[in-house]
């Protein structure tokens, strides 16, 4: 057993029942308390904890670290590239410290009253300076689905998707963390019984739901990851809301894929859970079937039981939940969608995001966009203040959760939270 993830250890820091931040968790951040500098954080319940604040106090001396300034860096970028020994040891000390069975923070009450902050006080910031950013396409009920929706319900999956992971080269720039809003795009539309497109707002902006990993660990152009080495680059994962605008991709997806329809923003939940605190949560992935080729081949269990939900409130309104999902469910599994990437030699570099592709389940419920829920449109789903939703409207909030859960805790992400503002 990882030693941090004991379920019998208890925190000194009040712990709400339930909290996706039992001390268990232990996730890094990049939070900007007031009138201070950004900083790498960690969280327990409702409190944020300053790894600034602790570096400086001298906790971190017995790891022997290969750079103590990590800690005072506005990213996590310089912090993930000590490698997966130094995260594994920086989150075993924080367990320790933070341990109802440890004395040594509890009764320094100079670090304690500089290095805690409530949730509430601090301004969460985006944890990582993303390099490069990767959409995968995963989920064979979600690929299924907009198949039948799109092209052939006898040949929903293109001839490619059950051999390779399919993803596409996003935009990093427009990545953001939660809490910030996102104006409704405009660009280039075409309606079906028009010989030319029109310009203006998308009118069928939609949420997907998804999850994103971040690299840890770089490589050299021509190298490649394999999938059994795949775990020791990957740091984490985080909530991703992928927003896509369906009636801008419908008319410049062919024949290179998105553009405009999926860089107007995307965003992050801002904690960042580790591989080793999801560990105890591995399960077994769909069986792949026809067989893939050696390099994708993994075995034992890759995926990960995560529950996830989407709610949306409307401006004004009670919040609405429309989708329960897991990632369990996602056909391609992160391993090897790292293992594809960099077949081909591609360089892969600390704090890279890799997107799932949005996960949705077996039923209409546990779909993960508003566009497999409504089925284009075709059935708008009610909302407990009595309009209705094909796609979403200006002054929606979407908000997606995410946790994993056993008999004695679970490990949480918190929320990934945006509202959707008229078009500019």
């Amino acid at each position: 057993m990882i030693a941090a993830n004991n379920p019998s250890l208890v925190s000194w820091i009040d712990t709400p029942e339930n909290s996706d931040f039992p001390v268990q968790n232990i996730p890094f951040g990049i939070a900007k308390p007031n009138n201070k500098e950004p900083r790498p954080v960690t969280r327990i319940g409702d409190t944020v904890v300053d790894l600034r604040i602790l570096s400086d106090f001298g906790y971190f001396d017995v790891l022997k670290l290969e750079n103590n300034n990590v800690f005072n860096s506005p990213v996590l970028n310089d912090f993930i590239e000590l490698g997966s020994k130094a995260w594994s040891s920086v989150r075993n000390q924080l367990s320790i410290l933070l341990s109802d069975k440890n004395q040594d923070l509890y009764n320094n009450d100079n670090a304690k009253k500089q290095c805690l902050y409530h949730i509430d006080d601090v301004e969460m910031l985006l944890p990582v300076r993303i390099g490069d950013y990767t959409d995968f396409y995963s989920s064979i009920e979600h690929a299924t689905n907009v198949g039948i929706m799109f092209r052939d319900p006898e040949n929903a999956l293109l001839p490619n998707w059950k051999h390779i992971p399919v993803g596409y080269h996003g935009r990093s720039s427009s990545i953001v963390v939660s809490g910030t809003n996102i104006h409704r795009p405009t660009g280039q539309t075409k309606a079906d019984d028009t010989a030319t497109p029109a310009f203006g707002p998308s009118r069928l902006v939609d949420f997907e739901l998804e999850t994103a990993f971040i690299t840890g660990k770089k490589t050299n152009l021509g190298e490649r990851i394999s999938v059994e080495d795949a775990d020791q680059y990957i740091f984490g994962m985080v909530l991703f809301n992928d927003l896509s605008a369906r009636d801008i991709q419908k008319w410049e997806y062919v024949p290179l894929g998105p553009f405009l329809s999926k860089s107007f923003g995307s965003v992050v939940s801002p904690w960042i859970v580790t591989m080793e605190a999801l560990q105890p949560f591995l399960t077994e992935g769909p069986k792949q079937d026809p067989p893939v080729l050696p390099y994708l081949k993994t075995s034992g269990k890759k995926n990960i039981d995560i529950k996830l939900e989407v709610t949306l409130t409307p401006e004004n309104g009670d919040e609405n939940l429309i989708c329960s999902s897991n990632f369990k469910y996602m056909y391609w599994n992160m391993n090897q969608q790292l293992a594809h990437q960099s077949v081909s030699g591609c360089n892969i570099n600390v704090g890279d995001m890799y997107g799932s592709g949005t996960i949705s389940g077996p039923d209409q419920g546990s779909y993960g966009s508003m566009l497999e829920l409504t089925w284009k449109g075709t059935k708008p789903i009610k909302l407990s203040d009595g309009s209705d939703r094909k796609f979403i409207q200006d002054n929606d909030t979407i908000i997606m959760r995410g946790y994993a859960e056993n008999d004695n805790y679970r490990i949480g992400f918190g929320e990934c939270v945006t509202t959707i503002l008229p078009s500019k």
